[in-house]
């Protein structure tokens, strides 16, 4: 199977927030979530000796109870899962000296780069590592961290829709969809709280780029979606989905993972890939420089890529794996799910968000305009 991630790395100001599967507290294990509603346990754990332990902090879907009960079997290492909902209250705990007993964290791929530069991740040693040549070649070298000198890809999507089929009778099929059906979706779609991913859809439906640095292609992309927030619910990243599940809304803007894994709940929601494109992304594992356990950490990345790991985890998670001995260890109805992983001819139209530096404060003024209006 080809897998062929455009090369530019990924930024956006918010993060998509993964469905938070219940993890439970098994024998060795304790799983939290760091703000907001808590996962498994009731409290953060505090550790008493973090070298003892493995503390790994986390999107919910990349740790689960399966992975860390195995992993703790074999290595006989306890593993202390926090879960966090955004690459910036990751970055945000770390820089405050929050994250001081994390050995192994989880940034997108844009995220990379960033702490790359802020001189906040480990340089990997590649003699410790196992399986790198595992991996599909697109992802040997990426662009936002060359030869994974710091990181390892762990997982990749897309962008796009989830749409109820009982209630939309016209499925959608590229992001002028929304303007088009305005008065039928009215009150009943959301779009995501991105401003690079929304703004950036309504950049490419406009034939321009995810990455456009003229103001007047911005305003443009600004003025189409002042024209539909009348009709939208709300910018919202997480809430779509009870909502959606309910027959609340019958359209949400949403990442691939998302959208593919709440289309198994409910057999009537569908994840589409707008046909015109759309942004692409790549989440790692990385080894923070402050990392108190580093063998364990090293233990963690050669577990993750071993083939019968990375498939075990795209099953029962249904994220996309980089992984190509993993690969061909899929169920064939997994591997020819083209949600999960779209063909060539529409990889080749999705595009990454790449950082825009002093340009990002466009983006933000035209995006803090439309949203508190």
């Amino acid at each position: 199977m080809n897998i062929n991630p455009m090369p530019a790395p990924r930024l956006s100001r918010s993060r998509r927030r993964f469905i938070h599967t219940s993890i439970a507290a098994i024998s060795g294990l304790a799983v939290t979530r760091c703000g907001g509603r808590q996962v498994g346990v009731q409290r953060e754990a505090t550790p008493a000796s973090p070298t003892d332990k493995l503390f790994v902090y986390t999107w919910s879907q990349y740790t689960d109870d399966e992975l860390i009960k195995n992993f703790t079997s074999q290595f006989k290492t306890q593993v202390v899962a926090d879960i966090y909902e955004s690459n910036e209250a990751m970055l945000a705990k770390l820089q405050a000296g929050g994250g001081g007993n994390y050995s192994i964290i989880y940034p997108s791929d844009y995220m990379v780069r960033r702490m790359v530069e802020a001189g906040m991740l480990h340089e990997l040693d590649r003699s410790r590592l196992q399986g790198l040549d595992r991996l599909a070649p697109q992802f040997q070298n990426p662009a936002y961290d060359p030869e994974n000198r710091h990181s390892i890809p762990m997982s990749w999507g897309t962008t796009g829709f989830v749409y109820n089929t009982q209630q939309l009778k016209e499925p959608p099929t590229d992001w002028e969809y929304l303007w088009k059906n305005r008065q039928q979706l009215s009150g009943r779609m959301t779009l995501i709280d991105d401003v690079r991913e929304v703004m950036g859809a309504t950049l490419r439906m406009l034939g321009y780029s995810y990455n456009s640095k003229d103001e007047s292609q911005i305003k443009q992309a600004y003025e189409k979606l002042r024209e539909l927030k009348p009709s939208i619910a709300a910018f919202d990243t997480d809430a779509w989905r009870s909502q959606i599940l309910a027959g609340d809304l019958l359209l949400a803007m949403a990442y691939s993972t998302d959208g593919i894994k709440i289309s198994q709940e409910n057999p009537n929601l569908r994840y589409i890939i707008p046909a015109s494109g759309t942004s692409l992304w790549t989440d790692t594992i990385a080894i923070p420089k402050t990392a108190p356990n580093l063998d364990a950490a090293y233990a963690w990345l050669n577990y993750n890529l071993e083939p019968t790991v990375a498939a075990e985890i795209c099953q029962r998670q249904t994220v996309a794996i980089p992984n190509q001995v993993a690969l061909e260890q899929l169920p064939i109805q997994l591997r020819q799910n083209t949600n999960l992983f779209p063909p060539e001819s529409v990889l080749n139209q999705c595009e990454r968000i790449a950082p825009l530096g002093d340009f990002d404060a466009v983006y933000d003024r035209y995006w803090t305009q439309l949203t508190s209006g």
